[in-house]
């Protein structure tokens, strides 16, 4: 598949936006110390917002015309896209209210507030699931079309979503907190581990292929017809490739950039560390994400040639 540079800026900022106004408001609102500061929990949860927002726009610069991107709400019973554009919308009034309650009454706010944050932290990871699941219910693609799909983007979520936490925390107290360094942490190693699972899974040779779409199993079938070959919509989004030694190397990249180095840098717990460390993860995010479309193979690249997917 292509990655469009908008849904990859899309998926990795809000992505990172609702795993970080989630843990605001679970830590918030469960009692951790280190989450009792107004200041923090404002900076917090204006960023997510404004993470959140970012990427929500960015994602209608990949529509063909961005004007109509309200259709995206009148198929919420069979579009994981509508379900994820109408949860969207429900998040912010729910997060500008507990927002609105921090400001006005500092950690210990009322009873109205903290249900208010609660309905938001969920509706947070909704929306993120939702986003996931517009590619995991896609059969014509078999490296999306698997449980892993939504673990990874809600674990890379959280991931991204306790580094900044962490950044901001050090900003605000500077001194980094044990507590949040060892929660960023955990949440690097399960990322990593979910995203290297994936890479594994995806590498078995279990699509499909002519034979198995012919029904012909016990000879080689050669299709004498391959489809145009023209710059078509086809060929274009769903045609694209890359070199195999390109990907293992963009691989290798991507895992080293937005896990170990800001595991590293966490560890270091400095506030220049911890900014590098947000960036290096966000920048390998990005080539996480362009892997994730670039190594996905539609079945219909059979019609055009390709023995398998």
């Amino acid at each position: 598949m292509h990655p469009a540079f908008s849904v990859l800026i899309f998926t990795v900022v809000s992505g990172a936006g609702y795993g970080l106004i989630f843990l605001t408001i679970l830590g918030h609102l469960s009692g951790l110390a280190v989450l009792q500061n107004q200041s923090l929990l404002l900076s917090s949860g204006v960023l997510s917002l404004v993470m959140i927002s970012g990427g929500l726009l960015s994602s209608t610069l990949h529509l063909a015309n961005p004007k109509n991107a309200w259709r995206a709400f009148s198929r919420f019973k069979t579009s994981w896209l509508s379900r994820e554009a109408v949860f969207a919308i429900l998040f912010y009034p729910f997060a500008l209210l507990y927002l609105i309650g921090v400001w006005m009454q500092g950690a210990e706010i009322a009873a109205v507030f903290s249900l208010a944050g609660w309905v938001a932290a969920v509706l947070a990871m909704i929306t993120l699931f939702c986003t996931s699941m517009i590619y995991a219910s896609l059969k014509t693609i078999r490296q999306w079309n698997s449980a892993l799909t939504p673990v990874s983007y809600l674990a890379l979520g959280l991931m991204s979503g306790g580094v900044l936490l962490l950044m901001l925390q050090i900003m605000v107290d500077d001194t980094a907190s044990d507590v949040l360094k060892n929660v960023a942490l955990a949440l690097l190693c399960v990322g990593v581990t979910v995203k290297v699972i994936y890479f594994f899974w995806i590498g078995k040779p279990s699509g499909s292929s002519i034979k198995t779409a012919t029904g012909f199993t016990q000879a080689s079938v050669r299709l004498l017809d391959q489809g145009h070959s023209s710059n078509g919509f086809l060929n274009n989004e769903f045609g694209y490739t890359v070199s195999a030694n390109k990907l293992l190397r963009i691989r290798f990249l991507a895992v080293a950039v937005a896990f170990f180095l800001p595991m590293l840098l966490v560890c270091l717990s400095g506030p220049f560390a911890l900014v590098i460390a947000t960036l290096a993860m966000l920048a390998g995010l990005l080539a996480e994400r362009w892997l994730f479309f670039a190594e996905a193979r539609h079945v219909v690249r059979m019609f055009h040639g390709d023995q398998s997917v």
